[in-house]
C-alpha cells in the first residue's frame, strides 16, 4: 500500500529533523514509500580535516534509514525500533554528496509486523551501499535492527 503525498511529506520533514545532529549535517530525505527511502548526506558540511567527508557522516547517512523505513512501514503507536549491530566498510574517499536507498519488501514487513505481535520482539537487517554521485560505491554497511512492541 502506498503512501500518500501528504504522509510523504511528513515522514519526510520528521527523518530530516528528528536529531538535532542530523539537521546539522545537512541530511535530506529525497524519496520516501512504504518500505522505501533515499537519503542523501551533502559533502560541504560534512568535510574533514584531509578533504573528504567525514567518516562519521557516511556512518550516519548508513544508520538513518532504519528510522525512516519504520515510519513509512510501521504502526508508531504499537512498535519503536532499536539498531542491534552495524558495521561499515569504507571502500573509497567520498568526494561529493552522497546518497542511500532501503527497500523492504511486504512480505518483511509482514514477517516483522507479526512476530513483534507474538514475541515482542524481531530482528531484520540489510545491506546498504552508499554512492558518491557517480554513481561509485564509497562505503557498504550491514545494518541490523530490532523492531519491539510498546509495552511489550
Amino acid at each position: 500500500m502506498a503512501l500518500s503525498d501528504e504522509q510523504k511529506q511528513l515522514i519526510k520533514a520528521a527523518s530530516d529533523k528528528t536529531f538535532p545532529f542530523v539537521e546539522r549535517c545537512g541530511v535530506q530525505t529525497l524519496d520516501v514509500d512504504r518500505g522505501y527511502c533515499k537519503m542523501l548526506m551533502p559533502f560541504a558540511p560534512n568535510v574533514n580535516h584531509v578533504g573528504i567527508m567525514y567518516a562519521g557522516a557516511l556512518y550516519t547517512l548508513a544508520e538513518l534509514p532504519g528510522g525512516t523505513i519504520y515510519l513509512t512501514s510501521f504502526d508508531t503507536g504499537k512498535f519503536y525500533p532499536i539498531v542491534k549491530d552495524m558495521h561499515i566498510r569504507f571502500r573509497r574517499p567520498a568526494t561529493t554528496d552522497v546518497t542511500v536507498e532501503v527497500t523492504l519488501s511486504d512480505e518483511e514487513i509482514a514477517r516483522i509486523e507479526s512476530t513483534t505481535e507474538e514475541v515482542g520482539k524481531c530482528d531484520f537487517e540489510w545491506d546498504v551501499e552508499l554512492k558518491d554521485t557517480k554513481g561509485e560505491v564509497v562505503a557498504i554497511a550491514h545494518n541490523v535492527y530490532q523492531l519491539r512492541k510498546i509495552g511489550g
